[in-house]
């Protein structure tokens, strides 16, 4: 049985996007994380070490998103989903990207890709 850590609304400025004007001005993306943990260790013991530490986790996050650039949020969701499979305890995630300011020209509230892992 497996439980649930969250991140929600984690603010990262970065320049992905097919776009040439997306790799020039950039723009605020938007990332969901949940992951799959067992928290019962952690949870009994009280101990940080057996459980994923949000505070590294959200700064591993950043890295990854305003690092390598990349043309699609798909592919940026996945390179974070990867990241987050490899720390550990971690059995499974969902991780969605939002591109509330995506160039569309219509009325929107957002953008998003959700990817899952395992795959």
């Amino acid at each position: 049985m497996t439980d649930t850590i969250s991140l929600r609304g984690l603010e990262v400025f970065a320049y992905h996007g097919v776009l040439p004007q997306e790799a020039i001005k950039g723009q605020t993306f938007a990332i969901d994380i949940d992951l799959s943990v067992d928290t019962f260790k952690a949870g009994s013991l009280d101990d940080l070490s057996e459980t994923v530490d949000y505070g590294k986790l959200a700064d591993e996050v950043v890295a990854v998103a305003s690092g390598e650039r990349h043309d699609l949020i798909e592919t940026l969701a996945h390179e974070i989903a990867k990241m987050c499979m490899s720390l550990k305890s971690v059995t499974g995630c969902i991780v969605t990207v939002h591109k509330p300011s995506a160039p569309i020209r219509h009325t929107f509230s957002d953008v998003s890709v959700s990817v899952r892992y395992p795959r």
